[in-house]
């Protein structure tokens, strides 16, 4: 073009390059449309929102909303609680439509079994706030820095990532696919803690610190149990069928009786079992069970002292 101006350039990719790509692309994602040609996967933003609605109804005020009293607190719980429940019927349902590839609008299953679930899991709330409230206990008693228990609920990484646990386990045993581990997963982004919905896990437990906690998911955890960072509850190698698939369903994971400390980094793999009142050191690596009581570290350095050049 003239007096300087240049011409637009050209497009990189135009419609007939992208055709071919959007054609594969589709054709892959089409295996994941359920019944009628609709993806009915659930929402994980939905998911997410439900999950902190439960958060401000298991700890009212301190989460949801900052400005409540005697007169509003039954009224914010309870429109909470509804809202919730709403939201996670339907994403319960889609959840169901999804793996079993029904028809989202036209599955009277997927309805009876979200409605069914929704109603058993609000039954369990009340059990979910008794847990959360004793493992507030146990983060406070169990860390001389912390103020107040109001630190522990507003800011403890392991607070968050307990409590997301405890609702997706319900969820998990209550049969729900995909949604228990969508909650967990999300505590895990912002929480580097990694806990399965499937581990079973007593009353006041408490995570110090909590960066690169493992918690499988057949673990068994009693109470008064206390994990520092970088722990690893994990499973050895499994077995596999006649095919070469890993063997699912079988319990791997170890079980860590009541009263049992696991300090900084250590790694406990299998199906073994620490007994109770148990501690055992940072960095250790336990395969075999170990009896109540039990002290386990790592091999002391030897400190070898030389008097007047002795030894040299």
């Amino acid at each position: 073009m003239s007096d300087g101006v240049k011409a637009p350039a050209a497009p990189a990719v135009d419609q007939v390059a992208l055709a071919p790509v959007v054609d594969a692309l589709c054709r892959d994602a089409a295996a994941a449309f359920g019944a009628g040609g609709r993806v009915t996967l659930p929402s994980r933003e939905a998911v997410i929102r439900v999950v902190e609605d439960l958060r401000a109804v298991l700890f009212p005020g301190y989460f949801g909303t900052s400005d409540l009293h005697d007169e509003s607190l039954h009224y914010f719980v309870g429109a909470t609680l509804a809202r919730a429940m709403r939201a996670l019927e339907e994403q319960i349902r889609r959840g169901f439509a999804f793996t079993e590839r029904h028809d989202l609008n036209g599955c009277t299953h997927c309805f009876e079994e979200a409605q069914a679930i929704t109603k058993a899991f609000l039954g369990r709330v009340p059990a979910i706030r008794r847990l959360v409230a004793s493992d507030v206990e146990a983060t406070y008693e169990g860390d001389p820095a912390l103020k107040s228990r109001d630190e522990a609920i507003f800011a403890y990484p392991g607070m968050m990532a307990v409590t997301n646990q405890r609702i997706a386990h319900e969820l998990h045993v209550l049969g729900v696919p995909l949604i228990p581990r969508i909650i967990t997963e999300h505590a895990h982004t912002l929480t580097g803690i990694d806990i399965h919905p499937g581990a079973r896990i007593g009353e006041r437990f408490f995570i110090d610190h909590g960066t690169g906690v493992v918690i499988g998911e057949t673990s068994v955890i009693g109470d008064r149990v206390r994990l520092y960072q970088g722990v690893t509850l994990g499973a050895k190698s499994f077995p596999l069928d006649e095919n070469g698939n890993p063997i699912k369903g079988i319990d791997r994971h170890p079980i860590v009786e009541d009263d049992v400390v696991v300090y900084a980094g250590a790694t406990i793999l299998g199906r073994i079992t620490i007994g109770k009142g148990s501690s055992v050191g940072g960095n250790v690596w336990v395969t075999s069970s170990l009896p109540p009581g039990s002290r386990v570290t790592q091999a002391e350095v030897r400190e070898q002292r030389f008097a007047h050049g002795a030894g040299i």
